[in-house]
């Protein structure tokens, strides 16, 4: 179909919503996006832009406002998280030098966005809180205020808990993984290389990785009984941080010692949604396909959506043949990414003569085939959605 002068409202001003108005805007559509917070601000922190989503920034025309914006990764390096060794360096400079691997701010990423949409002619409206969405022959929203809109086309980008996902799909709930993960930056060590560290130790790791502006970036998991709400804006006392990796190498205790105020969310499993779309609306980002932070795909997922959303849209004559094709091309892929990262926790969380085993494994693994662990992950992180 023809986007010129189509009318599209999207549901959120997260990177899944930004990227999918920029995107429409660019084919020539009409896109107003409602946000209910007052401002976009300071939320989040570190998140990595691997080659699938950077190819959609650059399609888009935002990867010069991507490379300012970040750091270029070099390496992945795994340590044993207790002796503080190296077990397997993945050199991503040498092995995939085509290819970028992106650390930043999560509110500059959204900073880029949201320029990159208004430039294209996105109207933004902030404080915009939805009550309800009601499906039928054609979607319509309430807003907090009781104005009733009623949308040509409406896209939920609107997170974890959206209510569009819920009219499509009714409510599910998800289960407590027996995880919980700590957040937090801290201002970088002199000279920090840019890299991301994961120390790995028996029911725990800690992912650390710099950040522009002088900043590091830590994401640090334990395994639990114990229930933590999901969500970002949980605050925990540090010390419980430190206690969790009390046992750690003196490098992740002189990051510890640092944090001041860490944010703790519990790690919660979502299904996939079983219906991404319907008569004029459609989900994309965390409202299709939640999933745990571990492979680090939450925000390239969402880019990748939002392209694709965009191109079958354009490339269908029929705009509900366009959502159609765009669930089905979409679901598979994202359904093995978030089973990856559900899955891959274990191997950094091994104790015993296992951790030992696995630790051998991926020491000769770098000794022997260096490239072999990266090729594994070549559908993820090769895979571009704009080719």
């Amino acid at each position: 179909m023809s986007l010129i002068g189509a009318e599209v409202t999207v549901l959120g001003a997260g990177v899944a919503g930004l990227a999918v108005a920029r995107a429409l805007a660019l084919r020539g559509a009409r896109v107003t996006v409602l946000e209910q917070a007052p401002a976009l601000g300071e939320v989040g922190a570190g998140i990595q832009i691997s080659p699938n989503g950077a190819a959609v920034l650059r399609a888009l025309g935002l990867g010069a406002a991507l490379d300012a914006s970040s750091l270029r990764a070099g390496a992945v390096v795994l340590h044993d998280g207790i002796r503080g060794g190296q077990v397997l360096r993945l050199d991503l400079a040498r092995l995939r030098p085509g290819q970028g691997y992106h650390f930043l701010h999560r509110a500059d990423l959204i900073a880029l966005l949201a320029a990159g949409a208004a430039e294209a002619g996105v109207v933004l409206r902030l404080g915009e809180k939805v009550r309800d969405v009601a499906l039928g022959g054609s979607p319509q929203i309430t807003l907090g205020n009781g104005a009733v809109h009623r949308p040509a086309l409406l896209l939920g980008a609107d997170g974890l808990h959206s209510p569009v996902r819920a009219a499509l799909n009714g409510v599910a709930a998800p289960f407590f993984t027996g995880q919980v993960a700590w957040r937090a930056v801290i201002a970088a060590e002199s000279g920090a290389v840019p890299q991301a560290e994961v120390h790995m130790g028996r029911g725990r790791h800690l992912v650390s990785y710099p950040l522009p502006g002088g900043r590091r970036n830590i994401v640090a998991v334990e395994e639990r009984a114990g229930w933590a709400a999901e969500g970002w804006s949980h605050r925990d006392d540090p010390a419980h941080l430190r206690h969790a990796f009390r046992d750690f190498s003196p490098r992740v205790q002189g990051w510890l010692a640092e944090v001041k105020a860490p944010g703790l969310w519990g790690l919660f499993r979502h299904p996939v949604a079983a219906h991404w779309q319907g008569q004029g609306v459609a989900i994309l980002g965390d409202a299709a396909h939640p999933t745990l932070p571990f492979m680090a795909q939450g925000a390239n997922m969402a880019l990748e959506d939002a392209w694709v959303l965009a191109a079958c849209l354009a490339g269908h004559d029929d705009p509900q043949a366009g959502l159609a094709a765009y669930q089905a091309r979409r679901a598979p892929r994202c359904t093995r990414i978030v089973a990856a990262a559900g899955n891959s926790a274990r191997i950094y969380h091994l104790g015993g003569p296992a951790r030992h085993i696995a630790h051998l494994g991926l020491r000769g693994m770098g000794w022997l085939a260096p490239g072999l662990a990266l090729r594994r992950f070549d559908w993820l992180y090769g895979h571009d959605v704009t080719a």
